[in-house]
């Protein structure tokens, strides 16, 4: 079956699901959709741009050094990528009824939490730090939320043990939100759909143009070295990024509306890529707390409708290496700074006499990690927890 071919987006008559569910003669397409390879192509870049910007200078990169000292932007791509994807998949069973929200919760959780909870197992030898850094209360604050995903919503611990697990905390809120937020009606035409994702954007720029006008914290010009209890929340807490995960819920929709071969996806992936490039290339001249999310959502957007059809840009970032490290890419994100301590704490790169090679090999190290990670202790662990999910089901 060709992976990008154009998914139908009706059936008069609905297979079972293989669950045991019943048939429904409902208007829509219940199969599973197929994969898109471009964008876990694309999630290879993504994260390993994620790791070059906390362990590389950017300027090592030339004229990709914006990018890399843009590295945040990668993480708001991976917040709107999550929501197209439940989109892509689950969107259409939701508005139909068909969709359990508790085997999605189930799906959400194994997929999730393993590779979460190895992180902060790993991020042992930080405690003393974070004690150190935290009243008495806030830290305890920490140890018991961390563990539940709810640390994000306090920005003072949103970053506790493992930086980049903030983010799951979000992600939590937002899988928590999703069958609710794929049940509302699409109007199933482009310019409407068009306009909802304008607004959603429009309101995603709100919190980055408020800190930007007010500046609460009083730094002169926030950059990502930039640190305030104001601009804390602005970076690492779920309601600023909500927008988002709904934006790339809407895309969805607006994605099953484009044939998938043809110029136009094409271009608007090209446009996405381009635009999002010259805007990151004018760094200080766009305010750090607008661009830092919101102001990239519809750039994003373009990238991802690009890269889901049949053309030259999806072709490209499909090939099987991409998509082989690109299917590790949330073990390289959310394992990176655990990893990366593990190399350089334990001195092997010197015992090697490897250190000289040092951080490309590390970047390389981190990566076939990441993909041990997935193999060894990811999907082993989702089938052992679906398996003991049935049987507490039953």
């Amino acid at each position: 079956m060709n992976p990008h071919a154009t998914l139908p987006r009706s059936a008069t008559e609905l297979p079972a699901t293989g669950d045991g569910e019943k048939t429904s003669v409902k208007p829509v397409e219940m199969r599973k959709p197929n994969r898109l390879n471009a964008l876990t192509g694309l999630r290879t870049f993504a994260a390993v741009n994620i790791v070059f910007f906390h362990f590389s200078n950017p300027q090592w990169f030339g004229i990709l050094a914006p990018v890399v000292n843009a590295g945040y932007a990668s993480v708001s791509f991976f917040i709107l990528l999550s929501g197209y994807v439940l989109g892509y998949n689950y969107a259409a069973r939701a508005r139909a009824g068909e969709l359990d929200i508790r085997r999605f919760y189930e799906a959400r959780f194994t997929r999730l939490y393993p590779i979460y909870i190895l992180s902060l197992i790993l991020a042992w030898r930080l405690i003393p730090q974070e004690y150190a850094s935290h009243s008495h209360a806030m830290f305890w604050t920490g140890m018991v939320l961390t563990p539940l995903l709810l640390q994000g919503w306090i920005p003072e611990i949103a970053t506790f043990g493992n930086t980049p697990a903030w983010t799951m905390s979000a992600e939590a809120f937002y899988y928590l939100l999703f069958p609710f937020l794929a049940r509302w009606k699409q109007p199933g035409r482009v310019r409407p759909i068009l306009a909802r994702l304008g607004v959603i954007w429009m309101l995603g720029l709100i919190p980055g143009t408020l800190y930007f006008f007010y500046n609460p914290d009083g730094i002169p010009h926030p950059d990502r070295f930039s640190s305030g209890p104001w601009l804390q929340a602005l970076k690492f807490t779920p309601l600023p990024h909500l927008a988002s995960f709904v934006f790339g819920v809407l895309l969805a929709e607006l994605d099953e509306l484009i044939p998938r071969p043809g110029h136009l996806r094409f271009w608007l992936g090209s446009f996405g890529f381009l635009g999002t490039f010259f805007l990151l290339w004018l760094g200080p001249d766009i305010p750090y707390a607008i661009i830092h999310d919101g102001l990239l959502m519809p750039l994003f957007g373009c990238i991802i409708l690009g890269l889901a059809g049949d053309n030259p840009l999806s072709h490209a970032l499909g090939i099987r290496p991409l998509v082989f490290v690109g299917a590790s890419s949330y073990c390289l994100y959310l394992l990176h700074f655990n990893f990366w301590n593990l190399i350089h704490d334990s001195h092997v790169l010197d015992r090697l006499h490897l250190a000289r090679f040092d951080p490309w090999i590390s970047y390389g190290i981190l990566i076939g990690m990441a993909l041990l990670a997935l193999y060894l202790i990811e999907k082993p662990a989702q089938r052992q927890l679906r398996k003991w999910m049935k049987v507490w089901a039953s």
